[in-house]
């Protein structure tokens, strides 16, 4: 009000310079309406002062009067430029715009084919746009209803051509997920046996048959997942097409249409990602549809699952990312609700799968599965805690990981317990490794791969079952459970040992199985977990073993080859001296005869005994070649010239020797032989 009356003041002393001052009075009343940016009732008041000051001034009104008639003029006329250009896009070329739609073609410099896909109307149309939200604030201040009604009524028209456009832009440029170059870019890493061990089917490992039908045997193999390279990169929207989404984004931001435009972006990009999730196999399954899968499909599904996880956080939802923040960069909010929104539905629909698998029928095949599952979600759950700002996501994710750990750690424990608890009365017919045997340290060799992960979900759990010794202080959990683990097998082996009557069989068996664990901790990180004085003492265990085989399987024959008194004596009648000596050699063949067919009950057993290593297989030959053969040859030499030239000498005096030693390689073959003519070397 004070610059008001000074201005006044200057008009009144400008009014008393006679008729020039009359042009001034005038020409400052002109300056004073085009300088006034103040709303109506305002300015009428300012006038009744004016013009109380002189008769002169009753032209003031007028002119003002007059200049705001103008500006009425001036805004009706770009109100009504900008709505002839949105309405000559409403609702007129709606047959032309979804016939093209569906030929799938765009153009980015266009944003619609509504608008004849020209550069220059789209530019036009957005003009208008931005020509009435600039005129509904000018508008703000001023006391016309009517036109800001229009005004509004206009931009509500823009708005929603604009939310269509956005729409149809959004899925017209989604680009298909290919599954098949980012599994192509993936590295793959294949842990299986190095030996090919085939194993038994055991029910109480819950392993199944292979395909075939026969169920009885099956290949004991594991596929990890691959890891994501640092340049993987998928364009999930035609980038030519990002640049005018966003300048939609922005001029419905604007226009306070926010709500309305992250509600199509969330729509069209939720079913985008849900559709990529089914490209990648995932499936939306519940929790009951889960537990009723069989395993063969189930561990394709965990498979297909592990590197899902992985593509979708670290490909999809950071690609997903970039483009939300790229198209809403001009509102931080817009950026956190419209990829909130966007990724829930396909981040949840991945934990409830992980849930069902975690809250299933826990069995030992299972457990590399789930600790793959495990790992693959501890792995990114920190990319998606950055991302993701929905905590019900955040803490729904952190909730499956750990019911996957539990999961895992209760089967290690059901593995644990069926090794201890495994009876069966199943001893292999040969005494070569047991299928149990093969199983569990198979099984355990795999288990130290994930050394990192078991040792941390382990740490808090005390051993079932197994007390060390100080020398297992220092030890790592995961090492701690092998080691009970081992210590089980190797009591339930002498348990088994137990089913066999042959004494030397015993042994084999527990020579076999002993080397096999032997080598199986020794060729791999076991060995690097239980230590160098454990395969030691474990390889003494075999010299044992093979000792107590030689003593019970070979001191019956050994015996028929040491001297023994004939009795009596030489001296005296000439027909004492030939019964005595009738009587020897009836001994000496009685001792030959009994060799004779010791070795050769042992042959005809023996070759069907199995050693599968080659190595330890000619170590026990040599063994047994060392012990037999000189005893025999020096036998051999000192009594053959009693009986040879004698009547049925070749029935007695069998073999040579030579013989012998020729026999000694068809042992442990697994292949049963009898002799039936002795060899003899030329």
């Amino acid at each position: 009000m004070a610059a008001t009356t000074t201005t006044a003041a200057s008009i009144n002393a400008g009014a008393g310079g006679g008729g020039g001052g009359e042009d001034r009075v005038l020409a400052t009343a002109q300056q004073i309406v085009k300088s006034l940016n103040t709303p109506k009732e305002v300015r009428e008041d300012m006038l009744l002062i004016f013009s109380s000051f002189d008769n002169r001034l009753s032209n003031i009104k007028t002119a003002m009067t007059n200049q705001e008639e103008d500006q009425n003029d001036a805004l009706v006329a770009r109100l009504e430029a900008a709505e002839s250009v949105i309405h000559r896009w409403d609702g007129g070329n709606d047959s032309s715009r979804h016939s093209s739609s569906s030929s799938g073609n765009y153009r980015s410099s266009s944003f619609s084919l509504s608008f004849d896909e020209s550069p220059e109307e789209a530019t036009e149309f957005l003009s208008a746009v931005d020509e009435i939200i600039s005129l509904l604030e000018e508008l703000s201040s001023e006391n016309k209803p009517d036109m800001v009604d229009r005004a509004d009524s206009a931009l509500q028209m823009a708005m929603s051509q604009l939310e269509d456009e956005f729409r149809r832009i959004l899925i017209r440029n989604t680009v298909p997920l290919d599954a098949e170059r980012l599994y192509g870019s993936m590295r793959r890493v294949s842990l299986s046996f190095a030996d090919g061990d085939v194993v038994e089917d055991f029910e109480n490992f819950g392993l199944v048959a292979d395909g075939d039908g026969s169920g009885s045997r099956r290949r004991l193999f594991h596929e990890r997942g691959g890891s994501i390279g640092c340049d993987l990169w998928v364009d999930l929207i035609n980038p030519t097409a990002v640049e005018d989404l966003k300048e939609i984004a922005e001029r419905m931001i604007r226009a306070g249409y926010e709500k309305e435009c992250v509600q199509v972006y969330s729509t069209v990009r939720r079913d985008a990602l849900d559709e990529c999730l089914m490209i990648l196999g995932v499936e939306k399954l519940s929790i009951e549809e889960v537990q009723k899968i069989d395993w063969k499909s189930m561990d394709e599904k965990m498979k297909k699952w592990i590197q899902a996880v992985k593509i979708t956080v670290r490909v999809l939802l950071v690609g997903e990312k970039k483009i939300c923040d790229e198209i809403f960069s001009s509102s931080e909010s817009s950026k956190e609700v419209c990829f909130n929104e966007t990724t829930k539905s396909c981040v949840m629909q991945m934990l409830n799968f992980g849930e069902a698998v975690a809250i299933g029928r826990r069995s030992s095949e299972k457990l590399f599965r789930i600790l793959d599952m495990y790992d693959a979600l501890a792995n990114v759950l920190q990319t998606l805690e950055v991302m993701v700002t929905d905590c019900f996501v955040c803490n729904e994710t952190k909730g499956v990981l750990e019911a996957l750990g539990d999961a895992a750690r209760g089967t290690f424990v059901e593995f644990e317990n069926n090794v201890r608890n495994e009876t069966s009365k199943r001893p292999t017919t040969n005494g070569e490794v047991h299928p149990m045997i093969r199983y569990v340290m198979n099984y355990m060799k795999l288990i130290v791969d994930y050394a990192a992960t078991l040792n941390s979900l382990l740490e808090n759990d005390e051993l079932n079952g197994f007390s060390g010794d100080d020398s297992t202080e220092e030890m790592s959990p995961l090492a701690k459970r092998i080691l009970g683990l081992i210590t089980s097998l190797e009591s339930n082996l002498e348990e088994k040992s137990k089913l066999y009557e042959d004494g030397g069989l015993q042994h084999v068996f527990m020579m076999n199985n002993i080397y096999y664990i032997v080598q199986k901790v020794k060729d791999s990180e076991l060995g690097k977990l239980l230590g160098d004085d454990w395969v030691r003492k474990r390889r003494g265990q075999i010299r044992q073993y093979a000792t107590g085989y030689l003593r019970a399987s070979w001191s019956r024959v050994l015996s028929a080859l040491r001297d023994e008194s004939m009795g009596g004596s030489s001296s005296g009648s000439p027909s004492y001296g030939q019964r005595s000596n009738n009587s020897s050699k009836m001994a000496l063949k009685e001792r030959f005869r009994g060799f004779n067919a010791s070795f050769e009950e042992l042959y005809r057993l023996q070759t069907a005994w199995k050693v599968p290593d080659p190595q330890l297989r000619e170590e026990l030959r040599i063994s047994i070649s060392e012990k037999v053969i000189p005893a025999y040859r020096a036998f051999f030499g000192r009594n053959r010239s009693q009986l040879e030239g004698g009547r049925h000498a070749g029935k007695y005096i069998k073999y040579t020797p030579d013989d012998l030693e020729s026999y000694l390689p068809d042992l442990f073959e697994g292949t049963q032989l009898v002799i039936h003519h002795p060899r003899r070397k030329s």
